[in-house]
């Protein structure tokens, strides 16, 4: 277990002695302690297959849609233990952006925002469904764009504004964190970019984890940084000290290119 880790100041997430196990003998992610600053950016980041998606994927729970994978361990949000919590009440606090954009094919943009209402049987009032499709497609400055086709399908987006799309809808839910995997890496760099600069502000109301394979935009706009390795958390700490002074040579390696 490497002395590395900082703890935060009164994370928002708080990760204790976290293990994930896809079988008996094959652990993912290998007890991960870690605390999550609010309201900045958090990159994960190590090469393939290191447990970046996994340690993700157990912060809301998504393990257990699969039987015979294991997590022990503690997770809070704020004080309150993940696992104390329903998986709806947990999902709306903390939303997820997968790696492609999955707007559903069948729905249009408007039934696409406020899909994780009607999955989860929440009536609201069409006042507020209006409401909470403007202002989520606002929030990801994609409302411009589709006001005036909000009741087609999405499948005449950009990839670029489909991922933007799936956004809004982890923001309908108000969340408190949001969690993103690898959310540009089927995007080209014009779409990336306007990514990045979203993310950059929606920090401003929201808490951000992002796994990415991309140091540089790790470096462009992740406030701190956890570098991960076979499992292990081995180096966190504010971006800027990661990469300009790393305390691990494991990290140093992969920082500079030498392996991963």
């Amino acid at each position: 277990m490497n002395q590395n880790i900082i703890q935060i100041n009164q994370p928002i997430l708080s990760i204790q002695n976290l293990s994930v196990a896809y079988d008996k003998d094959k652990l993912a992610v290998k007890d991960v302690t870690a605390g999550i600053k609010k309201n900045a950016i958090t990159a994960i980041m190590g090469p393939s297959g290191c447990g970046k998606t996994t340690l993700l994927r157990a912060i809301n729970r998504m393990h257990e849609l699969y039987p015979n994978i294991t997590t022990t361990g503690q997770i809070k949000l704020y004080d309150e233990n993940i696992y104390d919590m329903s998986t709806i009440k947990l999902r709306r606090k903390v939303g997820m952006v997968f790696q492609r954009p999955n707007p559903f094919p069948t729905l249009s943009i408007y039934d696409n925002v406020i899909a994780g209402y009607k999955l989860n049987g929440i009536r609201l009032k069409r006042s507020e469904r209006d409401e909470v499709v403007e202002t989520s497609l606002r929030n990801v400055a994609l409302w411009e764009e589709v006001k005036n086709s909000l009741h087609k399908k999405g499948n005449f987006l950009s990839g670029g504004q489909q991922q933007r799309l799936c956004i809004a809808r982890a923001l309908a839910f108000k969340p408190e964190v949001i969690l993103l995997d690898e959310p540009t890496s089927a995007l080209d760099p014009i779409a990336t970019a306007k990514i990045e600069d979203l993310l950059i502000d929606l920090k401003e109301s929201y808490t951000i984890v992002l796994v990415t394979h991309n140091m540089s935009q790790a470096a462009r706009i992740s406030d701190n940084a956890m570098y991960m390795y076979l499992g292990e958390l081995i180096e966190y700490d504010e971006t800027t000290r990661i990469f300009t002074n790393p305390q691990n040579v494991s990290t140093q390696n992969y920082i500079t290119g030498r392996f991963g």
